[in-house]
């Protein structure tokens, strides 16, 4: 009997804003109506329109992300999760080629596309354009003509008079398929702030709005034939890395902070402690009284600003980590965990709060990013994740900035066209705990967490 026809593509945008993740919702949720299995991925780092894909689909979204991960490594993860999937949605960042510094082969969506092999969908806003539209289009395709651009989707076009205008332009000057339209539907717009879009974890699925919206995607784009036009006939070559040692791993329980305040994880992460025999253990620093027994801990991303006054209420939790911290249990902290770490954090109206008092210093949030991008950090000292000289690749989005006594852990970089263009130091290591603001894919270097794991086997 044969295998069943796979598919994949890259919903690309011509910039930021265009309706990239409402459309990929609405599409993952008519795939599901046709009982296919869907996969959503995004390229990038960002972990809240990833959050989205999950919450909408029930199915973890995988991000992409080529400036961390190597290209066999990517590859691998990929092919992993579309062993159960017959149609792999993937969402795409910013404009079509913003990559990272002016090259657009590099960590750009165009880019993905043609190192998985996928073709593009690109969407294009259709509000206040009529023949211009095909200009557009042209561009896009001329930029890069080994670019597979397989077809195209309108945004914002409410009636069929005008799409047909616009579809008829594109067909006639650039040839291209255009594959249907999405009117504005003010009921599914996403909720933002300061980071980007709300995560979808302080939001109910609220399954009528995208049922609705996965309706008006079957009767106005011909899913037919996207499909057609998405076959995947192989899958690209490579290899998921097993980045922690079981010998180490097996019998751990990892507490993880989980909750409205606290939910910036990648799923590649979390599957691969568990893979080598990490049990994961989740808490709320919200809600819960103290953290579960375990042997190591992880405090990730999310919004702790945002939720600080019941942070701060919370002081039993605050006490049971410091509890945790000074009886050595290795614990590590990303951008929100280092906030929550800290003695106070001072939010956006000026009032400051106390936290957890894990690490000496104050984190104060600001009006506009401190740091936005992608950044190489080296150890100056060991640390949880990279040895004294070691390299760590991640990303940087926050509107905060932490202050204290102790000495920087990592001196980081941000890179743009073989350029220095920014150089700062950051992260702290006392004791057993590892804060930082790096978002940090694992899987970029074998044994990157060999030095956590040996910390928390001292513990069982």
């Amino acid at each position: 009997m044969a295998a069943a026809a796979k598919h994949a593509f890259v919903i690309a945008g011509t910039s930021s804003g265009c309706g990239k993740t409402t459309v990929t919702l609405g599409l993952l949720r008519a795939f599901m109506q046709r009982n296919l299995r869907v996969q959503p991925f995004k390229i990038g780092p960002d972990y809240l329109d990833s959050g989205w894909h999950s919450a909408v689909s029930g199915i973890a979204s995988r991000n992409l992300d080529a400036f961390m991960l190597p290209t066999s490594t990517l590859n691998g993860l990929f092919a992993k999760q579309m062993q159960h999937a017959d149609v792999a949605v993937i969402e795409g960042v910013m404009g079509l080629y913003d990559g990272y510094g002016t090259d657009p082969n590099y960590c750009s969506s165009a880019a993905m596309a043609k190192q998985l092999g996928c073709p593009v969908i690109l969407l294009v806003d259709g509000k206040a354009v009529s023949t211009s539209i095909a200009a557009t289009v042209m561009g896009f395709q001329r930029f890069d003509p080994t670019l597979n651009i397989a077809g195209v989707i309108l945004n914002r076009v409410n009636s069929d008079s005008h799409y047909q205008l616009l579809a008829d332009a594109i067909t006639r000057y650039c040839g291209l398929p255009v594959l249907g339209r999405l009117p504005v539907m003010a009921d599914v717009e996403l909720p933002s702030r300061h980071l980007g879009l709300v995560p979808a974890q302080e939001h109910s699925p609220q399954d009528e709005r995208w049922q609705r919206l996965a309706q008006q995607i079957e009767e106005t784009v011909n899913l037919d034939h996207l499909l057609a036009l998405s076959r995947l006939n192989t899958l690209p070559q490579g290899v998921a890395p097993a980045i922690a040692d079981a010998a180490l791993a097996d019998g751990l329980t990892l507490a993880l902070a989980e909750d409205e305040a606290f939910n910036f994880y990648y799923p590649d992460n979390l599957e691969m402690l568990e893979h080598a025999g990490v049990k994961i253990q989740r808490f709320s620093p919200l809600h819960d009284a103290k953290i579960p027994d375990c042997q190591m801990i992880w405090l990730g991303g999310g919004y702790p600003e945002v939720h600080v006054a019941k942070l701060a209420a919370n002081s039993r939790m605050r006490e049971s980590l410091q509890a945790a911290h000074q009886q050595h249990i290795p614990l590590y902290a990303e951008c929100g965990g280092l906030m929550y770490l800290g003695e106070t954090l001072t939010d956006s109206e000026g009032e400051t709060h106390a936290m957890c008092g894990v690490l000496p210093g104050h984190s104060q949030m600001g009006q506009r990013l401190t740091r936005f991008g992608y950044c190489e950090a080296t150890a100056v000292q060991n640390t949880l994740l990279a040895k004294k000289g070691e390299t760590l690749r991640g990303h940087e989005f926050h509107y905060s900035d932490f202050n204290g006594p102790l000495p920087a852990a990592l001196d980081c970089c941000k890179w743009r066209d073989g350029v220095a263009v920014s150089r700062w130091q950051g992260g702290v290591q006392q004791q057993a705990t590892f804060a930082s603001y790096l978002h940090v894919h694992f899987a970029q270097r074998a044994n990157l967490l060999t030095p956590w794991l040996t910390l928390a086997r001292n513990h069982l």
